[in-house]
């Protein structure tokens, strides 16, 4: 209670209200709710009670928490520690993009609480680094992500490595929760209850939604009119691509917006300290794939632009679920341009209404600083053998046939003979007749 007291929860949210009275009392859970609805420290809170009835605990880790990207295990072990603070319990999380030994080496030292990504929790499974046989709480979270990433091979292979399910609690929580989903619930859960909460109302409840139909050439000019209206204090952009991230905050940067992108290739170290800046008001604008829109929980996020509409639905749901967090209140604006509004009917299914429409208006398109866009670069950077990371010239310095690198190799005469045209055989064909 004193680590609930300390992060200031006073009330349920309605999934904390229907899961924790389930999951207190041991039953197994699958519980559908959007993003930014509480389900992480229902869990957390869940998996620590358990944990610290058992009078005799065995060597650890006791509870495994799975989550498909590395923001999201970050997030789930900052919340735990926080919750966790008074527990005496201990938490490790492992993920990719940072020190691999030593993890590794932290990981050996035993813990209570293991969270991580599925490929370096196997990794370190299959090193025997640590063990799934005193497991008793099992969490998966974002668990139609984990599908939608092609994580679903490695969570069974971790999931058959388990103790038993009547041996273990399960707990499986997600903002959607499709067939196939339950169908993983039916086959490694002891009769999971489904908690569904507000299936009728998929968005968040306080989103204020709005679609601008625009050319591409104008999403730009329109991008920076609405955020010259509207300053936000801490902004989402998302697109779908991760050179179109990098151009775009290229762009705001170049106009007067500060701006980071974050995409799958961001080095972990510089990926958290971006989420760092952001979180702490310093960055203002934070540029995304949707990578990053999945798990990230940021408070006082008032806009989110969808730069780009995705083309997977439910993506549209997760990335507004960056705003109107915890009963808070957001806007969500989408740029509809040619390139991408074909994805536009399937949401407007799915979340079970038409976004509202608002014209754009001349002087909502300020002229725009264009900076010089970088070059493409190629989809395999390794520098060539021998090339000292320069390009693909010789072991010696320049480019391979710029010249001789010595006298010996410009004096000798076979450097110098050209290749003779093939002759034709002596005889030839008998004229026709």
């Amino acid at each position: 209670m004193r680590g609930i007291e300390a992060v200031g929860f006073e009330t349920c949210t309605p999934i904390q209200e229907k899961t924790l009275p389930l999951a207190l009392a041991g039953r197994d859970v699958a519980g559908q709710a959007q993003t930014g609805t509480g389900k992480t420290a229902a869990f957390l809170i869940s998996t620590f009670s358990r944990l610290l009835a058992d009078e005799e605990p065995g060597k650890g880790p006791r509870a495994l928490m799975i989550a498909p990207t590395r923001e999201l295990a970050v997030q789930i072990y900052n919340d735990a520690e926080a919750l966790g603070e008074f527990t005496g319990l201990t938490f490790r999380a492992v993920y990719g993009g940072v020190d691999y030994a030593k993890q590794r080496d932290t990981l050996r030292e035993g813990c209570d609480i293991l969270i991580g990504t599925p490929g370096r929790l196997i990794d370190y499974l299959k090193q025997r680094v640590y063990s799934l046989n005193e497991v008793e709480v099992l969490v998966i979270d974002e668990a139609d992500r984990m599908f939608d990433m092609g994580f679903i091979q490695d969570l069974r292979f971790m999931l058959r490595r388990l103790p038993r399910p009547e041996k273990r609690q399960s707990m499986l929580f997600s903002a959607t929760l499709s067939f196939a989903v339950m169908e993983l619930a039916y086959e490694h859960m002891n009769d999971a209850v489904k908690v569904e909460i507000a299936p009728e109302q998929v968005t968040a409840e306080k989103v204020d939604h709005v679609l601008y139909h625009v050319s591409k050439e104008e999403k730009f000019p329109l991008l920076l009119g609405l955020l010259q209206r509207e300053p936000p204090d801490r902004a989402m952009a998302f697109v779908n691509t991760k050179r179109e991230a990098e151009w775009l905050a290229l762009r705001l940067q170049a106009n007067g917006f500060e701006a980071q992108a974050l995409t799958g290739d961001v080095n972990q170290r510089v990926r958290l300290r971006i989420l760092k800046d952001f979180k702490e008001g310093k960055l203002p604008i934070l540029v995304a794939t949707d990578v990053a829109s999945r798990g990230l929980h940021i408070d006082g996020v008032s806009h989110v632009y969808n730069y780009d509409v995705p083309q997977d639905p439910e993506d549209y749901v997760h990335r507004i679920g960056r705003t109107a967090r915890a009963g808070a209140s957001g806007k969500a604006v989408t740029l509809g341009c040619d390139s991408w509004a074909i994805g536009l009917e399937a949401i407007e299914q799915l979340i079970g209404f038409q976004l509202p429409v608002e014209y754009v208006e001349d002087d909502m398109l300020p002229e725009a600083i264009e900076p010089k866009r970088p070059p493409r670069r190629r989809t395999n950077d390794r520098p060539r053998r021998g090339s000292g990371g320069q390009g693909g010239g010789p072991r010696g310095g320049g480019p391979r046939g710029s010249g001789p690198r010595n006298s010996a190799e410009k004096a000798s005469p076979a450097r110098k003979r050209r290749r003779r045209p093939r002759r034709r055989g002596s005889k030839q064909a008998a004229p026709a007749e």
